[in-house]
């Protein structure tokens, strides 16, 4: 068996979010629930704070699938149809935004002590990148044994799992402007001082004392950096009570 991440980006009218929320959480779990596979969906409004202000941000919302299978290729398509019908309902904004990336991961989590087990994560931040060609392996050894241990250290960051682009996609296929995913876990309430000390330990001025190693150059300077508030569950039920609406417009013919 073998871990696998699709991250759908997307955005969703403004006057249907509650009701995208809703078969989320409802009508579109029961639909994952009986993949070959599957294991988690959680899904993420993108964050006002992020460490790189200046980089687009053209994702309002992100659902992260989970995996874990030894055929990709047969289990990971699946996850097609049912967000067609989220699109074919007008769930989906049609201003081109929306994309669909498979990542095969390196591994399960790779936590920090910021780590509190029995709480659940704030957010998570995304990176699509790539490294620099004919130094793939160098790029990895930097990654996994210096930058995601400096990384997952800093406050409010506490995990860290990394893949690379899976050669299995989910329709509709677009390019993908990231060989490399990097997915960090935050716990925190302090987002901004999150990512404000995360840049002064890399530029050698945080009050910590903590100075990050240089960045290798192995790691290409094409890449976007994303910071996500996690919103799935129970939050979107006031007062706790269920939806009772009609979500039969999402079912599939049999």
């Amino acid at each position: 068996m073998a871990l696998y991440t699709t991250i759908h980006l997307y955005n969703v009218p403004a006057d249907r979010q509650q009701e995208y929320s809703q078969w989320f959480e409802i009508h579109h779990q029961q639909q994952l629930s009986s993949l070959r596979g599957f294991c988690n969906a959680e899904r993420y409004e993108i964050a006002d704070i992020q460490i790189m202000p200046d980089i687009l941000q053209p994702w309002q919302f992100m659902t992260v699938y989970e995996f874990d299978t030894k055929t990709p290729e047969i289990d990971l398509p699946a996850l097609g149809p049912l967000l067609a019908n989220a699109r074919d309902a007008s769930l989906i904004s049609t201003d081109t935004a929306e994309r669909i990336y498979s990542y095969e991961m390196f591994g399960d989590w790779k936590v920090s002590p910021n780590w509190q087990q029995d709480k659940p994560l704030s957010g998570v931040s995304i990176i699509l990148g790539n490294y620099v060609a004919g130094h793939y392996e160098a790029y990895q050894k930097w990654y996994e044994e210096i930058h995601s241990v400096e990384v997952i250290n800093v406050p409010g960051h506490v995990g860290m799992k990394r893949g690379e682009l899976s050669t299995t996609q989910v329709e509709p296929k677009h390019y993908c402007p990231g060989d490399q995913l990097v997915l960090c876990a935050q716990q925190t309430d302090d987002l901004l001082f999150t990512v404000k000390d995360f840049s002064a330990r890399a530029r050698g001025v945080s009050p910590s004392g903590i100075v990050m190693e240089p960045r290798s150059n192995t790691g290409s300077f094409a890449r976007t950096v994303h910071y996500f508030n996690k919103i799935s569950g129970e939050e979107f039920w006031p007062g706790g009570i269920a939806y009772a609406g009609d979500l039969s417009v999402y079912e599939q013919e049999q």
